[in-house]
């Protein structure tokens, strides 16, 4: 065996920071090229096992991300041509992508950065079942495991899994464009492209799996995301600017919401001096462009309720008597339960724990919030207001019992610690 040298390690780790930030970028671009998922997914592993074994020595080119993308290509037509001896189906497929192939890559490169959004749409298609769609954008465009999503989702890896091989056979036989659809279409799938964009930023702002319970990474590709969708879009709408907006406010504390341990800070105790400024002031233009339309929906609302947090001076002056109302809004639009939740924990702050209990516990009744890990630590917590401990420390061993993040369950822990 050969030892390797420190210049060769060096390359091995770029290869693998270089497959963490771009490796979602060449699937997306792969897809394109060759008009199938399995094959892109191949390929694209097959183009960084190249890359360790050239790049150690040839150096990493000018341009990884075409180098990949070039590589990957072209060892998925020596996989259909290796498949294709007794298939003239696949023969014929492999000669379309090396005739292909043959094209100027400088035409082909430009239209690499905007192929995760074409992905996006692809994956949202109206003849996918909801549920697939987002499955299939989250696995396919964010890189999540299916268990990672069906963790997200509380369902069963093996359901998940089948349905994302439904959607790309679907996909596939159906021949779906690979494309960022217009006019009228465009706005009839705004609404789930929105919804899944908004999932890949949870999944950064709050990661189910990774070592950090934050993902910086997913966020700002979400952002980035965003921000492309409404560059895109023929006309202005406001459900997208307030989607954006949402996400900058949140992402604007990003560097406040973990502790030097790497322990979750509650929104009270973070440091507002390091909020990033810049990013609430879009943000705060963004929703007051989006209200203006008189179109706005519930992400511009949640995305006003954000910025009453990120614009007040302190937790103590934030207007409760504002974000209520805002609550009050919001539920006439998407009345779902986990809204009423944030509504009642509103209503506690304006008006004391005894309020918001009162509204509160009827609503577990809902099964939903009954599994639901912070229905019942903001239960826990309004207890603890009030000096309850034996109520408190019951709801928070619910909490726990449900929570499946680590950073949130060493969090319930010193809450539950701190009773004794």
């Amino acid at each position: 065996m050969v030892a390797k040298d420190g210049t060769a390690i060096e390359i091995e780790i770029k290869i693998e920071q270089l497959f963490a930030r771009e490796s979602r970028r060449v699937l997306a671009t792969l897809i394109r090229l060759l008009g199938d998922f399995d094959l892109a997914e191949e390929a694209l592993q097959d183009a960084f096992i190249a890359a360790l074994k050239q790049w150690p020595h040839a150096g990493i080119p000018e341009k990884p991300r075409a180098w990949l993308v070039s590589t990957g290509r072209f060892k998925a037509i020596d996989q259909l041509r290796r498949r294709a001896r007794y298939n003239e189906i696949l023969l014929q497929q492999a000669e379309q992508l090396e005739a292909q192939a043959t094209v100027a890559m400088e035409e082909e490169h430009a239209a690499i950065e905007d192929d995760r959004l074409r992905l996006i749409f692809t994956c949202c298609h109206p003849s996918l079942a909801p549920e697939a769609q987002v499955a299939l954008t989250l696995r396919e465009v964010c890189g999540l495991t299916t268990e990672e999503i069906a963790s997200a989702f509380l369902q069963k890896t093996p359901t998940v899994a089948q349905r994302i091989v439904r959607a790309k056979g679907k996909i596939r036989d159906a021949r779906i464009p690979y494309e960022v659809p217009e006019g009228d279409e465009l706005l009839t799938r705004l609404q789930v492209v929105l919804q899944v964009i908004y999932l890949v930023f949870n999944e950064g702002y709050l990661s189910a799996s990774a070592d950090s319970p934050l993902r910086h990474d997913l966020s700002e590709e979400a952002i980035r995301l965003a921000e492309l969708l409404n560059t895109l879009l023929p006309d202005p709408q406001p459900e997208a600017m307030g989607l954006l907006a949402l996400m900058l406010l949140h992402h604007a504390r990003r560097h406040t919401r973990l502790d030097t341990d790497g322990e979750l800070v509650l929104l009270e105790d973070q440091d507002r001096s390091q909020w990033d400024q810049e990013e609430i002031q879009r943000a705060d233009l963004l929703i007051r462009h989006a209200l203006r339309t008189q179109r706005f929906g519930p992400y511009t609302l949640q995305a006003a309720i954000a910025a009453v947090h990120a614009l007040s001076p302190s937790s103590a002056e934030t207007d409760w008597h504002e974000i209520v109302g805002l609550y009050d809004l919001l539920q006439q639009q998407m009345p779902t339960p986990v809204v009423a939740l944030n509504r009642a924990v509103a209503l506690a702050m304006r008006d004391g724990p005894e309020a918001g209990l009162a509204v509160l516990q009827p609503l577990l009744e809902d099964k939903a919030l009954q599994q639901y890990h912070l229905a019942h630590a903001a239960v826990a917590d309004m207890h603890r207001q009030l000096g309850r401990k034996d109520a408190a420390r019951q709801a928070y061993q619910r909490a726990l019992a449900l929570a499946n993040q680590p950073a949130e369950q060493r969090f319930l822990r010193r809450r539950l610690a701190a009773l004794c």
